[in-house]
Parts: structure tokens; sequence; C-alpha cells
């Protein structure tokens, strides 16, 4: 089982990406969310633990998870309404956010007791590390199972509007490294956190992986050469989603291998794996909102 811990919210996209007033379409959200359910669509055996409201959206959310065959086992409810986001398109699809958080469900996430005996893999990020009380939970599971020997997968899906102190999340950032074992990164991210590769794969990972838009993926590692891939062309709807397909496709393929195998990985693997990642990321950009792909559609 992989464990996807994070936020389930409600993304409002507009249908037209040049009317600022264009009516706004709600569509399933949040980078973990759509990762679990990205996960399970590939076969994989996916979990998702956060807390979720029990308002209309917040059923709406959970009703998918089941459709999708996400273990929903370990999601807590509450009262507190379902977390907003709403976007704003540019000419290329690409989404910014306008986040409405206050006194949401997922602020008030516990850490869960001991996760299930089939656990293999965790997965962490986004919104859900920056909000309090809920981010230092979701820090103290990741810190936790990674002590146990998980694999673990961060992915902080920077939204710098969340974030009230830059300085200070750019320093918690650096103490969650020596408890990962795979960081992925958009390039984006990276230059807000004012983080080179180098200094990431000192601090703890195995690997991290670069995604860079249109330029394609690119993996780093500690005991071997650099890897890259061009992006799968695509007729962009909007690329909502596309990063947490990439997280799908990269846990359900590396978190089953031991870690000796995972640390000697020659690069036609991680050429064929970062190919895969980045032709269901570019089926997820040719759907509206975070629709990822199927296995049989890869």
């Amino acid at each position: 089982m992989i464990v996807i811990a994070g936020e389930a919210l409600i993304d409002l996209v507009p249908e037209t990406a040049s009317d600022a007033l264009a009516p706004l379409r709600p569509a399933r959200g949040g980078g973990p969310y759509n990762t679990a359910v990205a996960l399970a669509r590939l076969g994989g055996e996916s979990a998702f633990c956060s807390r979720i409201s029990t308002d209309e959206f917040g059923e709406a959310l959970l009703a998918h998870l089941r459709a999708e065959g996400v273990d929903v086992t370990l999601v807590q409810r509450g009262p507190e309404p379902t977390p907003l986001a709403v976007a704003a398109l540019d000419g290329a699809g690409s989404a910014t956010y306008t986040f409405y958080t206050q006194g949401t469900a997922d602020r008030l996430f516990t850490a869960p007791g001991a996760l299930p005996p089939t656990t293999r893999a965790l997965a962490v990020g986004t919104c859900s590390l920056v909000l309090e009380p809920g981010a230092s939970a979701y820090e103290a599971l990741l810190r936790r199972e990674a002590s146990r020997g998980t694999f673990t997968l961060l992915d902080p899906n920077v939204r710098p509007p969340l974030i009230e102190d830059p300085a200070a999340y750019r320093a918690r950032f650096l103490t969650w490294l020596p408890h990962v074992t795979l960081l992925k990164l958009s390039e984006e991210d990276a230059n807000w956190l004012e983080v080179d590769i180098a200094t990431c794969l000192e601090r703890g990972p195995e690997a991290v992986v670069l995604t860079r838009g249109a330029r394609g993926l690119t993996v780093y590692t500690a005991n071997g050469p650099e890897v890259s891939v061009p992006a799968t062309p695509a007729k962009i709807a909007d690329t909502i989603g596309a990063g947490d397909t990439v997280n799908a496709v990269l846990l359900h393929a590396l978190s089953p291998l031991p870690p000796e195998e995972r640390a000697t990985l020659p690069p036609e693997t991680w050429h064929a794996l970062l190919t895969r990642a980045a032709e269901a990321a570019a089926i997820t950009c040719s759907r509206p909102g975070a629709q990822p792909p199927y296995a049989h559609e890869l």
C-alpha cells in the first residue's frame, strides 16, 4: 500500500481562460488528492490520509476516492468547510491559485496511529505542509515513517500566497530532507525555495526529480549521471494535476524496489520511467482539471 497524505479541496476553474469573470467550474483537487487518484488509476494500491469535511464538497471528494478504488480508512472527518482554490489560467493553460483555507477541515488533521502493515511508501506535500496546526502533524508523520524505513516522497508544490514567512518555510523545508527518499521539485519550486540540487542531495534524498514544464523532466542522483527526457507533446487544456501525475508514476515504479536496487538504477531505467511520467502528465494536461490517465491509456 502507498499512503498519500495531505489536503483535498475544490478547485474553481474558469471555463474561459481569457475572461476574468468567466463562470467557475468546481473540480475535485489538491495535490495529494490528485496523486492518490492518479496512483489508483495506474493500478497501484493507493490510500488517502487526510481530514475531509462533512459538507457537500467533502462528500463529493470522498465518494470519488471510493469510486476510483482509493482506500479511505485513514481519512478523518470534521464539520469545518472544505478548502477552496480559485484558479486563474494563463494563455498556456498554466494555473495560479487564490486559496480560501481559513478554518477549513484539513487544518485540524492529526497524525494517525500506525499505518497499515502493508504500507511501503508515504507521500506528502503541497498546502498541507504549510497550514497549521495540521502541517506539524503531517511533518510528524513524515519523520515517523522515515524512521521506520518507509519509502517517502516529498513534493513541496510551493504555493507562495499561503506562506506568511518565506524564510521560515525555506528553513523548515531543509529540515525535511533527511527524512525524504525521493524529492520531486518543479523548477518554480526550486527557484522559490532558493535551493540547488546538490544541496538537496547532500541532505538525504536518494534522488531528485525536477520537472521543467515544456522542457521535460530530469533526475539527479548521488550515484549516477543526471538523466533527462523531453516533454511529451500534447494539446494543452490546462496543467492542473500534471505534477501530481508524475508523483504517481514515480511512486508506482520506485516504491516496490529495495534500497540497494534503487541506488543502482541504470540510466536507461530512469529514462524509461521519466518517459512514462512525461506521457502520463501529457494526458493529464490534455484534459481540463486534474484527470490523470488510466494504465491502459499509456
